[in-house]
């Protein structure tokens, strides 16, 4: 059993990780904001070991992990991935002094790895599938803010003695999604028949299921001969179109009601072209994407029909009023 730390624990990512901690029986300590945005963790909340803060505030982060002293610190604190997100002083207190913050007191406090979530938007658009070596283009305010936080990780860990690892997270996807996101939003209307407003079908993203971006955080941890200050793609490789996962969703669920394309009007952040390469990640921590589309679809259509109760939360969140 190992101490290990999580911010962003309440989050989508984080959520599964924890869970996935505990269920490998190490002792979760974890740092949140506050305790009425905490639903995904109100099954496991007592098993976790939960301190409240900013984790921009640096007195608050260094006191807190020189108390816990764990051996692995799991950064997933964020702001600014969806796009009720607003406001570019949030994203750099949260994405680049909070990281830092945490950062700097797990040096202090010897802690032997650290792993912080980075976002396949640091690369920008690219024609191909992208690769860690390339220019960092960011194409936001809040993917130039991880693109700082890669960046104070990586020169940091060539500084210090800690092991400190970017995972670069693409479209990860599965329970406990933001329910206004697109695989669960397109799930719970065709649960119903139906077809939520689309953008244009060549729309592309590389899907990456939810227990297999949780199983590379742990693979990163683990791998002790990782470059340092390395960053890694959590990619699956394959690129999949709107029109493609509209097309399987519609094939598990059985729905008989035709999809109506670019009702919706496209995003800044829609592209045509959007996949990762995951050779370095695999090459160098054995990991690569084991679930394949279809599958983690249907285990999050499970997912649904085997608790009700969340499956209301997604409606009463998807259909308001």
């Amino acid at each position: 059993m190992k101490r290990v730390v999580v911010t962003g624990a309440s989050g989508f990512v984080g959520a599964n990780l924890t869970r996935r901690l505990l269920q490998d029986g190490h002792e979760v300590h974890i740092l949140l904001r506050k305790p009425e945005e905490n639903w995904r963790l109100r099954e496991i909340a007592r098993d976790c070991r939960i301190t409240y803060g900013d984790v921009s505030d640096r007195e608050a982060v260094r006191s807190w992990i020189c108390s816990v002293k764990p051996q692995s610190a799991f950064h997933l604190a964020a702001y600014g991935a969806y796009s009720y997100q607003k406001g570019l002083e949030q994203m750099i207190a949260t994405n680049v002094i909070g990281c830092a913050a945490l950062l700097d007191a797990c040096i202090e406090a010897n802690v032997e790895s650290f792993v912080q979530t980075g976002s396949s938007s640091e690369y920008g658009y690219k024609d191909h599938a992208a690769g860690e070596g390339e220019l960092l283009e960011p194409n936001s305010h809040y993917a130039i803010t991880k693109a700082a936080a890669t960046h104070y990780c990586s020169y940091t860990a060539k500084t210090s003695k800690i092991r400190a690892i970017t995972a670069r997270l693409y479209s990860v996807y599965g329970p406990w999604e933001e329910p206004t996101r697109l695989v669960p939003t397109l799930l719970v209307h065709c649960l119903r028949g139906d077809f939520p407003p689309l953008v244009s079908p060549a729309t592309a993203r590389d899907f990456v299921y939810v227990d297999d971006a949780v199983s590379a955080l742990l693979a990163i941890v683990e791998a002790r001969e990782l470059p340092v200050g390395g960053a890694y793609n959590v990619s699956s490789g394959i690129q999949t179109s709107l029109a493609a996962l509209v097309d399987e969703v519609r094939s598990l669920l059985k729905v008989a009601a035709e999809p109506q394309w670019n009702v919706m009007p496209r995003r800044s952040w829609d592209t045509d072209v959007w996949v990762g390469d995951p050779a370095a990640i695999k090459r160098d921590a054995g990991w690569q994407a084991d679930v394949g589309l279809r599958e983690g679809l249907l285990r999050m259509i499970d997912w649904f029909m085997q608790n009700p109760e969340w499956l209301s939360v997604y409606q009463s969140r998807i259909f308001p009023g």
